[in-house]
Formats: structure tokens, sequence, C-alpha cells
């Protein structure tokens, strides 16, 4: 019996690079295939190419043995492929139902829509993959974990039987990717096959049933997860030995450079997310904010960096109080900011990587004089700093919106991280990023630790708010749930307090523990 899929010596360049390399790949049918690679090495690319979004300039494509020709998402949604984006193609003001429907319209004998029809049908295929929700539900008031769902159903209502997953867990919380993954075991149970992209190794041994790595646009190899661990996958992804472990200094914190009293602040429907939440953050200090995605964390992110104004409360930047301070402030004040929306909030996608590696200071020598830019500064700094985060493809001209999600990143975090800081906003610091850049970006932020910067890390990330972390504060409904150091504390006592439990309940026996979270 053939494969449900199988690519044959795919082939993609861009200027200035070879993305894709004569590129072979099998599917089986029920199979989770992962495809691991560094940022830039090839995988989106390779998907981009199987979903019709680019035209392979070799190669060949066979679907359950035929061979097929897919030159646009059409052609693969009627071939049975359906793909899942890290960004997702959602409209937020728009129901389940109607996101669904868009380009698949039901309609009546008259040429009405039918929304009632497409609903019942939403329902049903909810019932039968374990992908509950409601059909009439807004998607922009539904949780990231649950709109998420609402692409995969996308996916199933046009009876896609090959589904690709984009770094599925990048926005997720641990607690909904692990749902995300009994969803996808679920689905291949029922005959569904799956290739998801993504740089987190535990995932990948836990949930896939095949590996194949991907580096610098050739397949360097396949491995099985009972035949592999973490270092070994990494080593495969970056040619490389890499250093899993964080060689972390004791902290020495210094004077306060930012403090928080009585915070309150709402979001964009004036909903207050943070209630009357105080902490402070010293030089030399790593502060790691913990807790479920939406529970204030975006909100105090962006009142203490400028992007939101606060209800009421006090921020203090280096003990002095900015009650309505601007992003531009934010950054004469010597912070840096690394957004939690790459997209959105840190960068601008038709400019340059040149021009997005120099935006928050582009005012000042050595990027402008008298009021006009020197563009050799501007290249000179750009060169710089792609080299030294290995930004790929290494051409500072191309529109950032043109690389990989993970690459996007690194262009933020290199801006921001060579300039002379004192205070770092770091939401989601390593979302999207391969194992070496991960690493990479580790160190960097310990080191501006140790150079006496001031650091508040906000990540959904619990491995990386454990590893980095001198203090951890959970964020439970906008209030400060438990403020511990990072070495007198457990993932599990942090994962408690993440779920609302008090001092007392996380205290308690463990059986007593169980039978809280059976009655909730």
């Amino acid at each position: 019996m053939p494969p449900v899929l199988e690519l044959k010596g795919i082939t993609k360049q861009f200027p200035g690079v070879l993305a894709n390399d004569h590129i072979n790949l099998k599917l089986e049918k029920g199979e989770i295939l992962a495809l691991l690679g560094e940022n830039g090495a090839g995988k989106s690319t390779l998907m981009n190419i199987l979903y019709g979004l680019y035209k392979p300039d070799e190669g060949e494509i066979f679907i359950n043995g035929e061979k097929v020709d897919i030159s646009g998402p059409t052609d693969a949604i009627r071939a049975g492929i359906g793909m899942v984006h890290q960004h997702f193609m959602l409209i937020p003001v728009f129901t389940v139902t109607e996101n669904v429907m868009l380009g698949e319209e039901s309609v009546t004998y008259a040429g009405i829509l039918n929304p009632a029809e497409a609903a019942e049908k939403i329902r049903s295929i909810g019932d039968q993959y374990g992908l509950t929700l409601d059909p009439n539900a807004k998607v922009g008031d539904l949780p990231v974990g649950i709109q998420q769902r609402v692409e995969i159903i996308k996916l199933l209502f046009r009876n896609a039987n090959i589904l690709i997953f984009d770094e599925p867990t990048a926005v997720l919380t641990p607690q909904e990717a692990d749902e995300l993954f009994k969803i996808m075991r679920s689905l291949t149970d029922q005959g569904k096959s799956i290739i998801f992209i993504t740089h987190k190794l535990r995932e990948v041994l836990e949930y896939s049933d095949r590996i194949m790595v991907i580096q610098r646009g050739k397949v360097v190899g396949e491995t099985l997860p009972e035949e592999a661990d973490q270092q070994t996958l990494a080593e495969m992804m970056v040619g490389r030995a890499v250093d899993l472990d964080l060689d972390k200094k004791k902290a020495n914190p210094g004077e306060v450079v930012l403090e928080v009293h009585d915070l309150v602040v709402a979001d964009s429907t004036r909903k207050e997310t943070v209630h009357g939440l105080s902490f402070e953050l010293r030089a030399s200090e790593i502060l790691g904010i913990a807790g479920v995605q939406g529970n204030g964390q975006t909100e105090l992110e962006e009142a203490i960096t400028g992007m939101r104004d606060p209800e009421s409360g006090v921020i203090k930047i280096k003990n002095r109080e900015v009650k309505k301070i601007k992003p531009r402030e934010f950054v004469e004040n010597n912070g840096a900011h690394i957004p939690e929306d790459r997209q959105r909030d840190g960068l601008i996608l038709s400019f340059t990587v040149e021009d997005n590696l120099m935006l928050c200071t582009y005012y000042r020598q050595p990027f402008s004089k008298n009021g006009i830019l020197d563009r050799d500064s501007i290249r000179s700094n750009a060169e710089k700093l792609v080299k030294a985060f290995d930004i790929r493809p290494p051409e500072s001209l191309l529109a950032v919106g043109s690389l990989s999600g993970g690459n996007q990143q690194k262009v933020i975090v290199a801006r921001e991280l060579s300039r002379e800081n004192k205070l770092i906003v770091a939401s989601q610091p390593t979302r999207g990023l391969d194992v070496g850049s991960i690493e990479y970006i580790h160190n960097q932020l310990l080191q501006e630790r140790d150079e006496g910067c001031g650091i508040l890390l906000i990540s959904s990330e619990l491995d990386e708010i454990m590893e980095l972390s001198d203090r951890i504060l959970v964020m439970y409904k906008g209030k400060a749930n438990y403020l511990v150091d990072s070495d007198k504390t457990t993932k599990s006592e942090i994962g408690l307090y993440m779920a609302g439990f008090s001092d007392a309940e996380v205290s308690a026996p463990q059986s007593s523990r169980q039978q809280e979270e059976m009655n909730q």
C-alpha cells in the first residue's frame, strides 16, 4: 500500500538561499511525523510547497500513490491537505461558524448562506474528534487554545486527511498543548495523518511516531522517538553540540529598577485584567512571571512598556514615577521590550531587516545625523547583528515579513539586546525558536543580568521560567497568587498556583489536592 503522502526531490531556491535541496519525505496513514530543524532550515518552505503557497523548482508530490500538481491552496484542499499556520488565519469579529464557512459557504437552493447547517456540521465534527466549542461564539473572545480548535475544524470541515501543524504549541500554555496532542492522537486514530513542525524536543519525543530532521535545506536524518533523546536531536538540528543546561550564577540583586504598586490595568474592552498588583524588580535579577495565558500578563507588559495606560496604581522605573509613559520614553529610560506578539507590536513586516533592527533608535546617532538617515551605519549595524544572532537568510535588505517566525523573533531580540539596557521586559522571548537559538538567547539574558540589568521575564514556558528566574511571581486572575525564590519551589507547585490553588491547598496532602481537582 503506498504512503498517504510522498515528496520526491523537492527543491526550492530563493535569492541567495537554497531553502529546500532535493528533499524526500513519506507520510503513512494514521502517523504523526515530526519535522525538526533550526529556524530557516526550510521546514516551513517545504510545507508551504505542499500546501500550494510556493511552487517547487524541482520535484514531485504523490498522494496515495498518484502524482498531483498543487498550484495553490485550492488544489491542496481538493487533494485533502490542510494547514494550521503558526499565526492563525481567523477573523476575530466573526463567529466560529462564519470563520469555518469562509471559502466553503453552505447555501440553500435560493443561493442564501445556510449557517445553521454549517453550525450543525461543526458540532458533529467537534463531537467526533473531541473539539467541542460553541459555533456561535465570536472568535476574538475565545482563548488562544480554543482558537486553534477553530483552525483544526476548518480543515476537517473541508474533509482534509493530511493535516500540517506549523509550530502548533508556540502560543499555547502547557495545559493547552497537552490537550492539543490528545486531539492530534484522536485524529490519527480515526485515519488522519499529521505532519507537525516544532522546536520543542520534549513534545517530539513524547507525541510523534517518527522524526525527520532538516538542516540548511537538506534531510540530515530520521529516527524514532524511542531511539533518540533531546541531546541527540538537538545536535542533529544544529550540527554541533548544544548545552541544554544553563551555566547560571547566583544572583546578586542591586537597587530597585522597577517598582509596581497597586497596579490596575484594563484590556481593550475596558474589562479590568490586572487587580492591585504589586512587586519590585532589582538590578542583576530575573523576575519570572508565570501564569496561564489570559491572567493579566499581557496588560501588565503593555502598561510597563507604555503601550497601554493603567487605570490606577504606581509604576516607577529607576525610582521615577511614570504615570503615562510612552514606548519611546521607556526606551529612553534604558528599557528594552521583547513583545508577546512579534508581528503586531515588534516589527513592521513590510520594512527590511536592517530597518527593523534600528526601529527604536532610528532618530539617534549613529543611525541619524541632522535628521537624515545614515544608511552606511544602518547597514553596518544590521550586518553585525544578523551574524551575531544567526538571522536567516542573512540578507539584511529582505522584507522582515518574508522571514520565518523564529527569525522574525531573532530580529526583535537582536535589536533590543544590542542597546545598553537597565531594564528588560521580555514576553515569550524564545517563542518559535530552535534549541540552538534558545540556548543563545538564554545565555544573552543571563549575561545582561550579570552585567546589572533587571529583567522581567513573562513566559508560558514553565521550563524557561524555572531555568532563568531568580524569583517567580505567579499571576492568577490578575493578582499575585505566589511569590517565591526559584530554588525554593518546584514545577509542580508553580503549576498548582497557576491553576488558582491557595497556599493551604498546595500544602495539603496530594490525595486531598487530587480530590479538589476532581471537584472543579
